[in-house]
């Protein structure tokens, strides 16, 4: 019996962190389109351009990026930088001692953080930075107080600020992007990491309509000979 609390404890204890953010952060939807290759492919080249200096995706090949209509020429020509051939994973040449030593935390791998936080935390999170002093970083985040990792996007976001009161964020000084723009763009990102966190989706829904198809064929031919056999008995 002690051993199933235990266990308890420690499944609450990973879905509370999991599922963590400022109680007073309101998630937005994010926009996902697991169809639009286009998005697919721009938040691809942001991920691994941003994104995968300090953040691995071990469970991710540069292969399946050819499920979003790219190349093997163009994967080796554009994407292609943490490793050799398009058939490895997604890693990067940090390693979790010195990243622990720099950030003070590791930063987490990204293959499934999409399922693991949720489309619309991640976007939320993305867009939910602004300038706070009294941080080692000199940012914080409306989604996740206190995050450890520095805004790498502020370039294109610009600065924002934080009304306490009212618990909404302003652009103090604007960035390369507009504010439409940046949404968008991160869109794109996040987009894609919804796909990487799971590559096959779309082809499992598309299976599972023909698994539908050949159940409700089966049940037409298991009632007609279950009929059969029971024609002659009264």
């Amino acid at each position: 019996m002690k051993i199933v609390i235990k266990l308890f404890l420690m499944l609450a204890l990973v879905f509370s962190s999991v599922g963590f953010a400022n109680e007073h952060s309101t998630l937005d939807k994010a926009p996902i389109d697991l169809k639009d290759q286009a998005s697919l492919q721009r938040g691809a080249k942001t991920f691994i351009n941003y994104c995968l200096n300090c953040h691995s995706a071990n469970y991710m090949r540069y292969n399946r990026l050819k499920d979003i209509g790219l190349s093997d020429n163009l994967i080796k020509e554009n994407l292609l930088f943490t490793a050799e051939k398009v058939g490895e994973p997604m890693k990067i040449a940090m390693t979790k001692k010195d990243a622990k030593a720099w950030f003070g935390a590791t930063p987490p791998d990204l293959s499934v953080e999409v399922r693991a936080r949720g489309s619309d935390w991640v976007y939320s999170y993305l867009r939910g930075y602004y300038r706070d002093s009294s941080t080692p970083t000199g940012w914080n985040n409306t989604v996740f107080e206190k995050t450890a990792m520095p805004h790498i996007l502020w370039k294109l976001q610009g600065d924002q600020k934080l009304n306490e009161e009212l618990h909404t964020l302003e652009i103090v000084k604007p960035g390369t992007l507009s504010a439409k723009e940046y949404d968008a763009f991160v869109g794109d990102l996040v987009n894609y990491l919804t796909f990487m966190s799971e590559p096959s989706k779309l082809k499992r829904l598309d299976m599972g309509y023909y698994v539908l198809l050949f159940l409700g064929l089966l049940l037409v031919l298991t009632v007609k000979l279950k009929k059969e056999f029971w024609k002659d008995i009264k």
